[in-house]
């Protein structure tokens, strides 16, 4: 499974991103989709999590009413609308793919690049 984080840049504080995750060689190892964040010097932080049948979504409650995640199923393609953000909210963003609807990063067998997100004050 390979997956290609993409959509991340700089933003004002209150603006609105639309993060991509496009996923290619899917197995039944990948049928959840996960998005973190890591800021240099921290953990790698839970976001949401959605499996490609749509019937389970999972949010952080630092991000709950700010970010959505969705899934385009014909485009392999999973998406992190993030709204309101905030300048706490800047760090690379990563996309990932395991068996588990979980909130542990370990527990994720495949990873993107990451995208950076800015969020200027």
């Amino acid at each position: 499974v390979q997956l290609q984080a993409s959509g991340g840049g700089l933003v004002q504080a209150g603006g609105s991103l639309r993060l991509s995750c496009a996923a290619s060689g899917r197995t039944f190892s990948s049928d959840v989709m996960g998005w973190f964040r890591q800021v240099l010097g921290k953990e790698r932080e839970f976001l949401a999590a959605i499996r490609w049948s749509g019937d389970m979504i999972n949010y952080a409650d630092s991000v709950k009413g700010r970010f959505t995640i969705s899934r385009d199923n014909a485009k392999n393609t999973v998406y992190l609308q993030m709204n309101s953000l905030k300048p706490e909210d800047a760090a690379v963003y990563h996309c990932a793919a395991g068996r588990y609807a979980t909130f542990q990063p370990d527990l994720y067998d495949y990873w993107g690049q990451g995208t950076q997100v800015t969020v200027s004050s």
